[in-house]
């Protein structure tokens, strides 16, 4: 899931290089949503974890 948020990124550089400004916002938005989405299942994945452990 970091790997896509990486690849929206770097078509939302690109596109606000190129002047394509609506393009690169709505990149810009996919990327931020699966990065937090990525954050929370890594914060689940450690919780769990941790709970497993004992």
């Amino acid at each position: 899931m970091l790997h896509y948020t990486v690849v929206f990124l770097v078509v939302a550089l690109i596109a606000a290089l190129f002047g394509f400004t609506g393009i690169a916002a709505g990149a810009v938005e996919i990327a931020r949503i699966l990065f937090f989405i990525f954050i929370l299942l890594f914060i689940g994945s450690l919780f769990m974890g941790l709970l497993r452990r004992r």
